[in-house]
């Protein structure tokens, strides 16, 4: 007996939803991580699949831009330039570091509408830029709604070493959270195939996860968490919304130092 036939429709749709989901990571990125004589640092701002090397997705001006640095918080919104790749809006910013100390710079982006995950996403990025190689402050809290709370110095880190945090939503740790983790490739690795593009693994009981870093460059770690309260989409239905706790860390390789 002949096996009926699926409308083309349907058999697109099961594609689809066999197909990996490209894991969106909001991008922090600084000119260096670590400045031993102080000075100033460029920092880029783009939404991205960092494994993959792109699409660029577009990305609105933030809603907050800033620096944490000795317990003060300065606005660095007004000085954001646009920089585009590719069509795309990206954005960049300079900031000059005087004084010795952590300076922890973080993004609050516009809401992204993502219409293949019928939700959307907002990402919470951050990223620690020691001053005079100080290694102090690099463990404050920007206070963001969800946030890595460091336990590994996210400076100064070797490859191999493994970074270890803490997922934290309203500022309490959160049991189990799912963690995205990609390095930033410039096209020298390939995959073997899609599981190996993006990393998953969890959080324990106590909200805390650790990760060893194969490879010098930056990686990204991303707690996936669902917001407490929808939005509503482009054709006005309410929607979720993904809330992404991301935290940038580099690895320097030994070979040659």
């Amino acid at each position: 007996m002949r096996s009926a036939r699926l409308p083309a429709a349907v058999i697109a749709s099961l594609t689809a939803l066999a197909a990996p989901a490209m894991a969106h990571f909001q991008e922090i990125i600084p000119s260096a991580n670590v400045l031993p004589e102080g000075g100033k640092v460029t920092l880029d701002f783009v939404f991205t699949h960092p494994f993959e090397g792109g699409p660029v997705m577009e990305m609105k001006k933030p809603a907050k831009m800033g620096v944490l640095s000795g317990g003060k918080t300065v606005d660095l919104l007004p000085a954001l330039t646009e920089q585009p790749i590719d069509g795309k809006s990206t954005w960049t910013v300079d900031y000059e570091l005087a004084e010795p100390g952590a300076a922890i710079f973080y993004v609050e982006p516009q809401p992204y509408w993502e219409p293949a995950e019928g939700k959307y996403i907002v990402h919470y990025s951050k990223v620690v830029v020691d001053s005079y190689a100080s290694g102090e402050g690099w463990d404050e809290l920007v206070g963001l709604p969800v946030e890595i709370r460091p336990l590994t110095r996210p400076t100064g880190i070797w490859t191999g070493n493994v970074f270890s945090g803490v997922v934290l939503k309203d500022g309490k740790p959160t049991p189990f959270a799912e963690i995205e983790v990609e390095f930033v490739n410039d096209g020298s690795v390939k995959a073997p195939n899609d599981a190996f593009i993006t990393q998953v693994i969890k959080a324990d009981a106590n909200g805390t996860f650790t990760y060893a870093m194969p490879r010098a460059g930056w990686w990204g770690f991303a707690a996936l968490l669902e917001g407490d309260e929808t939005m509503t989409s482009p054709d006005g239905k309410d929607v979720p919304v993904e809330l992404g706790a991301l935290m940038w860390v580099k690895t320097t390789s030994m070979a040659g130092n």
